[in-house]
């Protein structure tokens, strides 16, 4: 469920109409229901409600501060990858001991601002990183809380691109080597090994490959605790997938996902620690853009929109689908027709769907991309010195811009000229 629904035939975000922030803001821009976003955290965190639990939210989905801070008032702790992302989430308010570091290539300046402003645990990826991460603890003299991830090499069925949990990707351990990686990590000094870490990929629309890496988790858990080991957290990454495409059958809810957690690893006696972050933001934005031109080609028509490419990547990278759909809202019966949805940047990847039945539509018309609230604005760039995308949060009647769209000039003053030439 989202808030972006039409009322009078006009696309409103909660209870604003898009056509009213459009005409302050300007086109394109990304637009945030914050009801969405509150009611996406509660779900995960009402469905593990009896376990000892924390909700950390993955923000490479969505890190703007104002999302960050909504999701952080609520009790959400933050899951980072970054040094950049670890400083984001301390911006915002969110304490340390709510901040789980995770990724494959943490440097030594990224663990040292951790250690430097707390941390709830460093999720280790390899071996090298974990001898690195215990010469810096001790040259601060911290201890740090670690888990190890594991590669359960389980197939989560979803695209190549975002698969982390076969053995052929680059995260984590191999399964069947922990124990030994566990006695190392244990031995060193520095480090305080807490518990299990396991992410099996993205935009997953099917319990079973959870079910699967959940039951080796919990073995290992077993092994380890045989072995000697205090596991006493398990952090199972996220992962959970939402509905892009409605008219397929939706993904599982998250309180099923949550049953099935309790069921694999409610006897376990450990804090679970999931890292949603797709779910969480993805529909509760999206990317409203302008018709500039209706093209008529040879055999198609191209619809070429102010968005492009560089404002949402994921069709471009991904083949992903996304709904567009007219902000105001087509007469019943009209007749659709099929047509080339394309940005203006000169790429011809620069599309973001091939033959799609819209309504008649014409320069100055407003569109909306469903889903866009997870991987758009994050992942953006300023190719062919396109301004960023503004962003805009919405609450009931009132709305914010929390990023602004740069001027040309405040982009192109961020280079430098040698004195020499």
């Amino acid at each position: 469920m989202d808030h972006f629904l039409y009322r009078n035939g006009v696309l409103h975000a909660e209870d604003v109409a898009v056509p009213d922030i459009a005409a302050v803001v300007g086109t394109p821009f990304y637009l945030y229901s914050a009801a969405t976003l509150r009611r996406h955290y509660r779900l995960f965190a009402d469905g593990l409600e009896g376990l000892p639990h924390l909700v950390c939210y993955a923000m490479k989905a969505n890190s703007n501060q104002a999302v960050l801070k909504l999701l952080g008032d609520l009790g959400a702790g933050m899951d980072v990858v970054s040094g950049g992302e670890y400083a984001r989430a301390r911006a915002a308010g969110i304490p340390g001991e709510r901040i789980v570091f995770s990724g494959i290539g943490k440097t030594r300046a990224e663990m040292r601002m951790a250690l430097e402003g707390g941390i709830r645990q460093v999720n280790l990826e390899s071996e090298p990183e974990m001898r690195v991460l215990s010469e810096v603890a001790v040259s601060m003299g911290k201890v740090v809380p670690v888990t190890v991830r594991v590669n359960p090499d389980v197939d989560a069925k979803t695209h190549e691109k975002i698969a982390t949990g076969k053995k052929e990707n680059k995260f984590g351990i191999p399964i069947a080597r922990a124990r030994e990686v566990y006695a190392e990590a244990a031995a060193l000094p520095g480090l305080d090994v807490v518990g299990i870490d396991v992410h099996i990929g993205s935009q997953l629309t099917d319990l079973q490959p959870f079910r699967d890496a959940y039951g080796l988790l919990a073995s290992l858990t077993r092994q380890l605790r045989a072995d000697g080991h205090d596991i006493r957290r398990l952090d199972l990454g996220g992962g959970l997938g939402i509905p892009y495409e409605r008219s397929n059958s939706a993904p599982p809810l998250p309180v099923e996902y949550c049953a099935m957690v309790r069921e694999v690893l409610g006897d376990l006696d450990c804090e679970i620690e999931i890292e949603p972050g797709r779910l969480i933001a993805g529909n509760a934005g999206i990317l409203v853009s302008e018709v500039i031109y209706l093209k008529h080609g040879e055999g198609r028509d191209f619809l070429i929109l102010d968005a492009a490419m560089n404002d949402l990547i994921r069709p471009s990278m991904y083949s992903s689908y996304h709904e567009i759909v007219a902000v105001h809202e087509p007469a019943a019966g009209v007749p659709l027709a099929p047509v080339d949805i394309v940005g203006p940047v000169c790429e011809s990847g620069d599309t973001f769907a091939r033959d799609r039945a819209m309504p008649p539509l014409a320069a100055g018309d407003l569109v909306a991309f469903r889903s866009a609230g997870a991987y758009g604005a994050v992942m953006a760039s300023e190719y062919n010195t396109r301004p960023l995308v503004p962003e805009v949060l919405v609450q009931d009647d009132q709305f914010a811009v929390i990023r602004p769209r740069p001027t040309f000039d405040e982009i192109i003053s961020r280079d430098r000229v040698p004195a020499w030439l």
